[in-house]
């Protein structure tokens, strides 16, 4: 190559890496951003997730609780406990199962 041949490849060469230069800088400041938006989305959806799970957890140790409380009571009539859950059951609700007596009845 020709001296005149560098001293035409310097300025395209320095206009290349001029435009090049700029561009990867957007490009990076693009991917953080878009890298801390997920991070973001990321730490809300976890304590999200975490907030139904302490829910859950609590709606659960309330029920194991009341069912401690018909174990350990003494002299308690299981089943008479449970026929009145399903009596008051029926009351609140239109149709929701069958209460004992009647299903009895029927496979007599």
């Amino acid at each position: 190559m020709s001296a005149q041949a560098f001293g035409i490849m310097i300025p395209i060469v320095a206009i290349i890496f001029g435009c090049t230069i700029p561009m990867v800088a957007i490009w990076a400041k693009h991917k953080e951003k878009v890298a801390r938006l997920q991070v973001e989305t990321t730490a809300e959806h976890t304590a999200e997730k975490a907030a139904q799970y302490a829910s859950q957890v609590q709606r659960l140790e309330d029920r194991v609780q009341v069912l401690e409380r018909i174990v350990t009571d003494k002299g308690y009539d299981v089943a008479t406990q449970i026929e009145a859950l399903r009596d008051t059951r029926a009351h609140d609700q239109s149709d929701h199962g069958v209460p004992l007596e009647i299903a009895r009845k029927e496979n007599a």
